[in-house]
């Protein structure tokens, strides 16, 4: 029998959870989060991405209390403000002002994805090479499922019901040169963006350095937009600041969002080039993109809150120290955990790819079985396609690691028992 129907309608759940409230979240602290009525849970996943810092800093709570007392509301469409100027400049600074030159604010990463691939459009159309409108991305890739985004998407999550519009995107294979070389030659002048996540993120795989170098090389042949969507690998998560600063060359547009706030407000920013913005400037061209919420003083004054607390607390430092813990720990995993066959990832975004005792797949339902019974155990765990996700905050102390590994170990354990 179905729970009564609540209001509150969650996205991207299950029907037989909404409405229950092992899964109303009522408040986190730290690393932590309390569930209605139930235990404080060990969050493996920094809230989805988002709280790199961990939960609850108060510097960032101080900055917002404070733009929301003195500007409430400012809009960037036909208007400036001096919040959104501070937080563009900020960002231009920590991606690397020598190369990129102009910031654009929006909402959520899905979002800033649909405004990129306005962006790449209009660029090549200011410059008269008006047939280049093809996006391609990879599969595996996730980029969001705001319209645009889902087209860019890989996942075909109900794009007939809902009319995805993908004749302009297509999708070559992560790591094989090979296949994006053909398609580009089969599509000569006419792809206008290639969009890459630098790990994709389901399930953690890294993108090869042959294959960075063969992006940088096709970008020089065929004149189009390299993007690296940031979204899940920026603010320290898998190495440098932005994982695209250990790329022999930048990208033309670089996306982030979840982590810009430490994940307080819907925000995402597009931060571009010299030479792409530059166009825009020549031909005094608006973009034909806008949104009532995006950089508004509060997430501004987020983004600047965040950017000195990653700075006061060494996070990019203390994420490689804690990848470097990652490794061995999931070394001894993999040796102990008869179903955790390997792992996969960088730095502190990584994959346990599993496999049944038996040899056979581990299923949607089964992964989610998994997760749950890793709930029971005490411990919040990403379900990934055959895998379980780890992205712990770059905040973690050592023996929050060691927790977490204990917890999944346990609810392992929980999950076997349970299937015998």
């Amino acid at each position: 029998m179905s729970r009564p129907t609540r209001p509150l309608w969650p996205m991207m759940t299950p029907v037989e959870n909404q409405g229950d409230d092992a899964y109303c979240a009522e408040s986190a602290h730290g690393v932590r989060v309390r569930f209605k009525g139930g235990p404080e849970l060990l969050c493996g996943t920094s809230g989805l991405w988002n709280c790199v810092l961990g939960y609850g800093n108060l510097a960032i709570a101080d900055a917002v209390h404070a733009a929301l007392r003195d500007a409430s509301y400012l809009s960037l469409w036909g208007y400036e403000n001096s919040y959104a100027r501070r937080a563009a400049e900020a960002l231009v600074e920590v991606a690397g002002p020598e190369h990129y030159g102009r910031v654009l604010f929006s909402t959520s990463g899905g979002a800033a994805n649909d405004l990129t691939m306005k962006l790449v459009r209009q660029y090549f159309s200011l410059r008269g090479e008006d047939l280049r409108k093809g996006i391609v991305g990879l599969h595996g890739g996730w980029h969001g499922l705001t319209f645009g985004a889902a087209a860019l998407t890989s996942a075909n999550l109900g794009d007939r019901i809902y009319g995805v519009d993908r004749r302009l995107v297509t999708h070559v294979h992560a790591n094989d040169p090979e296949e994006l070389e053909k398609l580009l030659d089969r599509h000569r002048g006419r792809i206008a963006a290639v969009v890459v996540e630098p790990v994709i993120g389901t399930p953690a795989l890294p993108l090869t350095d042959d294959y960075i170098a063969a992006l940088l090389r096709l970008r020089r042949e065929h004149g189009l937009l390299l993007v690296a969507d940031e979204v899940t690998t920026g603010y320290g998560r898998v190495g440098p600041f932005f994982a695209s600063q250990a790329w022999p060359e930048p990208p033309d547009v670089l996306i982030t969002s979840k982590a810009l706030t430490n994940g307080t407000l819907a925000a995402s920013a597009v931060i571009v080039s010299r030479p792409v913005a530059e166009v825009f400037t020549r031909a005094g061209a608006v973009l034909g993109a806008g949104e009532t919420q995006a950089g508004t003083p509060v997430t501004a004054a987020a983004i600047l809150a965040t950017l000195d607390e990653m700075r006061r607390l060494d996070a990019v430092a203390r994420g490689a120290g804690l990848a470097a813990r990652l490794d061995t720990e999931l070394a001894t995993l993999v040796r102990d955990v008869d179903v955790v066959t390997s792992t996969q990832g960088k730095g502190c975004l990584r994959a346990l790819m599993l496999s049944r005792p038996d040899g056979g797949e581990f299923g949607k339902q089964d992964i989610a079985d998994l997760v749950a019974a890793i709930r029971q155990e005490g411990a919040i765990v990403h379900p990934g396609p055959s895998s379980l996700l780890l992205l712990p905050a770059l905040v973690y102390t050592t023996q929050d690691l060691k927790l977490l590994l204990d917890r999944v170990r346990a609810g392992v354990a929980r999950y076997l028992r349970h299937t015998a």
